[in-house]
């Protein structure tokens, strides 16, 4: 497909997730129309001077999503996750809004964010981006479904599961962990859009790496140079914090989550490895950061 004169609306633009896409598809020659709350915030200006246009706007309203889809060839749809089930209803509200708005305004191609094995899991984090996918699909409108796994950029996060050379999470050390890094993210929406007849209809469960937990902390100690150790949590720990946490990593620990990087490569040969993401990234700020 020829992505010049087509444009593309970026929701949840001044996230990680947008910002990917934003990038890749204006590298690309696609126009893109960026969706945020505040127009005026530094990082929705900083997508305004790469080129991107600005629309300001909320989720919550149909109207102005309808009037941001106008023309659009199509739409990549991001909600954050909600952790409170409590608020679970208001994710499912937000996506099938946009999806909504998206059928009425004909856009052809629609690519949605979900999350890794969302029909297969019972919690909550998973069960409205499961009942968004179904209403996807439902309506008739002509998506593609990319599923994601643990950002790699999580272990450089405020929650990461790393602290004073200690990794703990409840992984079993034999179980690899996929991973992707936020900009294969970007390529992979950019490769999806850019190939409408390839991947229309497609529900595709996303990964750059897989590695087993004490595999990740070889990689990370390599790179820093700073031991990093791996120490798994008792599931029954984590349950006396957390059911939904439990269900999760026992999913996890089950086999549940399941890739085929092989396949992924021949969509993008670029795949960022975790060691090239330590080494182009998560180095410098793991020295800042996580391994104290």
């Amino acid at each position: 497909m020829n992505s010049q004169n087509q444009t593309i609306l970026v929701l949840g633009a001044t996230g990680q997730q947008g910002g990917s896409v934003v990038n890749h598809l204006l590298r690309d020659g696609f126009r893109v129309r960026a969706f945020t709350r505040d127009a005026a915030s530094k990082s929705a200006q900083e997508l305004l001077s790469a080129g991107a246009e600005l629309f300001q706007g909320d989720m919550g309203d149909r109207v102005t999503l309808a009037e941001a889809m106008h023309g659009v060839y199509g739409v990549f749809s991001v909600q954050p996750p909600e952790w409170d089930l409590i608020a679970v209803d208001e994710e499912i509200r937000l996506g099938t809004n946009v999806a909504d708005m998206a059928k009425q305004e004909n856009v052809q191609h629609f690519v949605y964010s979900s999350a890794s094995g969302a029909e297969a899991q019972s919690h909550f984090r998973t069960v409205a981006k499961w009942e968004i996918e179904k209403h996807i699909h439902a309506i008739g409108l002509p998506s593609t479904v990319l599923r994601l796994t643990f950002f790699m950029e999580n272990y450089i996060s405020p929650f990461s599961a790393i602290r004073n050379g200690i990794y703990a999470e409840a992984i079993a050390s034999d179980i690899p962990v996929n991973l992707i890094a936020v900009d294969d993210i970007g390529a992979f929406v950019q490769r999806t859009l850019r190939n409408p007849g390839q991947f229309i209809g497609r529900t595709i469960e996303l990964a750059s790496d897989s590695l087993t937990p004490p595999a990740i902390a070889s990689a990370i100690t390599y790179a820093t140079g700073k031991p990093v150790e791996y120490a798994p949590i008792p599931i029954e720990v984590l349950r006396g914090q957390s059911e939904t946490l439990a269900q999760i990593y026992e999913w996890l620990n089950g086999g549940g989550h399941v890739v085929d990087l092989p396949a992924l490569r021949q969509i993008y040969s670029g795949l960022t490895s975790f060691d090239a993401w330590l080494e182009k990234k998560g180095k410098e700020k793991f020295m800042e950061l996580a391994v104290e």
